[in-house]
C-alpha cells in the first residue's frame, strides 16, 4: 500500500527542482553585482571579509533562518557535553502545535537530537526546532534569552529573537543580512559538522507514535544543493513578512563562501541571486593560508622556576586578496618581546608572526607561550645550586 504523505512529499521536491531557473540577476559595466532583492551580502567566512553588499545593515523579518542561531546553541550545547546526538528527546504538546513548515511530531513522540537536527536543517522544521529549544534549554522562551544572548556575544546588533524557528511575524522578531552573515559564519567555522546535515538532498524519517511507525521524507528547502555544485548549505526561510531569504553557503577551492538574500520577491530570485553571488565572489577570490606548524625556539625567561618558555604561533593565517597580487611576494618576520621575567601565564602573548606583501604588512598571528613559567623563590635558587654543584 502506498504511504500517501511520503509520495507526495517526494513528488514535491521532484517539482520544486525543475521549476528553477537561473533568474535575471544583471552585473553593472564595472562588473559588480545588480540584485532585485532588497538586501543582501557576499562574506568569506575564513577573514570574514565582505566582498558585496546591499543595503546590508536594513532590519528586515528573517523567517525561518533564524534557526541558524537554534542550531549554533545545539552544536555548542554538544560540544559543552551537555547533550549528545543520541539522546530521546520527546516532543510537546507545544512543539506539536507549530504551524507553517513541519515534519509534524506528534505530542509524546521520540526522536533523537540526531534527527531533529535533521529535521531543522533539511525540511527546517519548526516542530522540531522547538523541540530542540525545549531539550536544551527546558522551554522556548529560556532558549530565546539564550538566542538574544549569543546575538550579542556575537556583535549582531541588529537582532532580536522572539522565537527559535522565526514562524512569527512580530516586528521585535527582526535581523539583517549582516548579522545573518555573521551567524552563518559562527556556525560554518565553529561547527562545521553542520555539512552533514545541510548537505542532505532527502532523506527518510520513521514516526513511531501510538498510531504506528510511519515513514516521513525529509526533503531539502535548499535547492541550491541541485543547481550548484559548491553548494554547502546553509538555510531558506519564508514568511508573508519575510517574503524569501537565504544565507546560502559554498566551497571551492579552499575558499568558503556565504551569499545572505533578504526579501527576494520569490523563491526562484533568492535561489539565482545567492548563486550568482557566489559565482561573483569565487572569481574575484584567492586564499592565502599558512598553517603555522613550524616549530619555535624558547625565549628565555628571568626570574623564573625555568629558563626558558615554549613558544607557538597562535593560529593558522589567512589573506584574502582580491587584486590578483602574486602569493609568492609574501613575506613573513618574527618579532619577539625582549626581558621575558617570570611569572609566565600560558597562553601570553609573547610576540608576533607579521606578514608583508608590497612594502605592506596583510595581517599577523600572535606567538604564545605553550606551557607557564612560575616565579622562583629562594628555595628554588638554592635546589638549583644544589643540582648544578653536588649532583
Amino acid at each position: 500500500m502506498i504511504d500517501c504523505k511520503h509520495f507526495v512529499s517526494r513528488l514535491l521536491v521532484l517539482v520544486m527542482t525543475v521549476t528553477l531557473f537561473h533568474g535575471n540577476t544583471v552585473y553593472a559595466e564595472d562588473g559588480a553585482l545588480e540584485l532585485s532583492s532588497p538586501s543582501a551580502i557576499l562574506m568569506e567566512a575564513s577573514t570574514g571579509t565582505v566582498l558585496y553588499e546591499k543595503n546590508p545593515d536594513e532590519v528586515r523579518s528573517p523567517a525561518s533562518i533564524t534557526k541558524i542561531m537554534t542550531l549554533i546553541l545545539t552544536f555548542e550545547a554538544l560540544e559543552k557535553g551537555r547533550i549528545k546526538l543520541e539522546d530521546e528527546v520527546t516532543t510537546s504538546a507545544y512543539a506539536k502545535s507549530m504551524g507553517g513548515s513541519q515534519v509534524f511530531l506528534e505530542e509524546g513522540e521520540v526522536q533523537t537530537v540526531d534527527t531533529l537536527i535533521k529535521c531543522i536543517t533539511v525540511a527546517s522544521g519548526n516542530d522540531a526546532s522547538v523541540a530542540m529549544a525545549e531539550y536544551i534549554a527546558g522551554s522556548e522562551t529560556e532558549f530565546v534569552n539564550q538566542m538574544n544572548e549569543k546575538a550579542q556575544a556575537l556583535g549582531m546588533t541588529n537582532t532580536h529573537f522572539v522565537d527559535c524557528c522565526g514562524l512569527t511575524s512580530d516586528s521585535d522578531h527582526h535581523t539583517t543580512a549582516r548579522d545573518v552573515a555573521i551567524m552563518s559564519r559562527e556556525l560554518i567555522t565553529n561547527y562545521p559538522d553542520i555539512y552533514n546535515y545541510t548537505t542532505i538532498w532527502m532523506e527518510d524519517i520513521t514516526h513511531v507514535t501510538r498510531q504506528g511507525s510511519s515513514t516521513f521524507t525529509l526533503s531539502s528547502t535548499n535547492k541550491l544543493l541541485k543547481q550548484y555544485p559548491y553548494t554547502t548549505g546553509l538555510k531558506t526561510g519564508s514568511t508573508n513578512a519575510a517574503k524569501y531569504c537565504f544565507s546560502a553557503t559554498a566551497s571551492k577551492d579552499g575558499i568558503d563562501l556565504i551569499a545572505v538574500v533578504m526579501g527576494a520577491p520569490d523563491f526562484k530570485v533568492r535561489f539565482s541571486e545567492a548563486r550568482s553571488m557566489l559565482e561573483y565572489g569565487f572569481a574575484m577570490t584567492r586564499l592565502y593560508t599558512d598553517e603555522n606548524k613550524e616549530i619555535l625556539a624558547p625565549l628565555k625567561v628571568t626570574g623564573g622556576k625555568a629558563d626558558e618558555v615554549a613558544i607557538l604561533p597562535e593560529g593558522a593565517f589567512a589573506y584574502l586578496d582580491v587584486t590578483g597580487a602574486d602569493f609568492g611576494q609574501i613575506e613573513k618576520s618574527y618579532q619577539y618581546q625582549e626581558n621575558i621575567e617570570a611569572p609566565v601565564e600560558e597562553g601570553t602573548k609573547l610576540g608576533k608572526i607579521v606578514y608583508t606583501l608590497g612594502g605592506g604588512e596583510i595581517g599577523s598571528v600572535a606567538i604564545v607561550a605553550a606551557e607557564t613559567v612560575e616565579k622562583a623563590y629562594y628555595l628554588d635558587y638554592l635546589k638549583r645550586v644544589f643540582v648544578k654543584y653536588l649532583i
